[in-house]
């Protein structure tokens, strides 16, 4: 079964390196099999989810706050769009100079292509970026679509209050139109189990932290799923676990150039450019992007006495770009590359994403002057055409890494003492 065309996925036995003994425990048959069927496995359990009288709710964005919505007993669904098929028929009504994101998203409304976005009960999206924003206008004149208020303000007082107030909104409109009451044990229920969720997939990715590591960053990308709160996905995650715990090391990883990834959000179908970086010789040991680390970073505090207070809180922090200022990324990049220790960062910005655009200035500065590491800048779509002109620069970067390694240390001579 094929329920969204496009979503194809490569074989799971092609995902990591050939050579034997790599990865050899999360391969087919295992949890990176499991999550190769991601869709599929997803598309049931909402089928089944539905056919049981629970609601399904599309989400655009990291800001959707999904306790809520498990609280209810919805099943909250990414419906970020990924691939670039569904681009033509999104610019019929969209500019064609606007993310391929809001477009890929747009394009599976516009040709119904998306069985996620077609079950779906309720949208909830968020105002982040402008173009999004705009876009979800278009899609609110045929689909139920509630739109929170994101305050850009980050250390705001008065910024965190609005944001507390869009969500005691939301759980209003929430309990109205799902028949449901959102008590603090149905919140409290839907905390533990998102921060267990959470937890799981930071112990997979701190395998990555390890010299020679046990898999990549595109298997580690793999391990996610589009919907949270599944039963099944958990056990595989622990799974997972398990397995790599006695996995052998990746056999090329001494040769490999650690990489910290940073910038959009790399969803379903849009790895191009982590595959492009793994395939010349890099390694991703960190993501810090709304697919990778950066939601998962901080739990929700299963003890305040408010709930829901300690939901806006933990959303409130999320470091996007379309936060003024941002600080809170920088924080969280110096604090990656302690703790994965790369050698290079790669800052991706989608073509037309202005707010990670503008604020790759400030990751190379921060990059060059506090990190002390190489920082390159790329910006592409989804359109494979330029991939050449990537590798090129990801090579050039990596040369630049293997130079500086290879360099004597400073104040060094390459002379012999007579």
């Amino acid at each position: 079964m094929r329920p969204c065309r496009g979503n194809e996925k490569r074989p799971a036995e092609s995902v990591g390196p050939a050579e034997p003994g790599a990865v050899t425990g999360v391969c087919s048959p295992g949890p990176l099999e499991w999550f190769s069927h991601m869709i599929e496995n997803c598309y049931e359990y909402a089928v089944a989810a539905k056919a049981q009288g629970r609601p399904v709710v599309g989400i655009m964005c990291e800001y959707a706050p999904r306790e809520l919505l498990l609280a209810a007993g919805a099943v909250p669904v990414c419906l970020c769009g990924g691939h670039a098929q569904t681009i033509p028929a999104a610019e019929t009504d969209l500019p064609a100079n606007l993310c391929p994101l809001i477009k890929s998203t747009y394009g599976y409304h516009v040709l119904r292509q998306n069985p996620f976005l077609e079950m779906a009960d309720l949208i909830v999206a968020e105002t982040t970026c402008d173009g999004k924003k705009k876009m979800l206008e278009l899609l609110a004149r045929s689909r139920p679509t509630c739109v929170l208020e994101l305050p850009h303000k980050s250390d705001d007082a008065a910024a965190f209050a609005h944001w507390l107030s869009e969500l005691r909104r939301f759980q209003a409109l929430i309990e109205e139109r799902f028949r449901v009451r959102l008590t603090p044990k149905k919140l409290r229920t839907a905390i533990a189990l998102m921060n267990r969720e959470r937890a799981l997939r930071r112990r997979l990715a701190a395998f990555l932290q390890a010299d020679a590591p046990p898999l990549t960053g595109r298997q580690l990308l793999d391990l996610k799923s589009s919907i949270s709160g599944i039963p099944a996905d958990l056990e595989q995650y622990q799974a997972a676990i398990d397995l790599l715990q006695t996995s052998p090391p990746l056999p090329d990883a001494a040769r490999r150039v650690r990489v910290l990834m940073t910038g959009v959000p790399l969803v379903h179908g849009a790895e191009r450019v982590l595959e492009i970086i793994e395939d010349h010789g890099g390694l991703v040991v960190c993501l810090e992007t709304c697919t990778g680390l950066k939601p998962i970073l901080e739990d929700v505090d299963p003890h305040a006495p408010d709930p829901l207070h300690a939901i806006a809180e933990k959303y409130f922090r999320l470091p996007c770009s379309v936060r003024t200022p941002n600080r809170r990324r920088l924080d969280s990049l110096r604090n990656l590359a302690q703790a994965y220790r790369p050698q290079c960062v790669i800052d991706l910005t989608w073509q037309a994403c202005l707010t990670y655009a503008v604020e790759s200035f400030q990751v190379r500065e921060f990059c060059r002057e506090v990190l002390l590491l190489p920082c390159l800048a790329l910006e592409t779509d989804y359109s494979p055409s330029d991939s050449a002109r990537l590798a090129l620069q990801v090579q050039a970067l990596f040369e630049t890494v293997r130079g500086q390694a290879d360099a004597p240390p400073a104040g060094s001579s390459s002379k012999g003492h007579a």
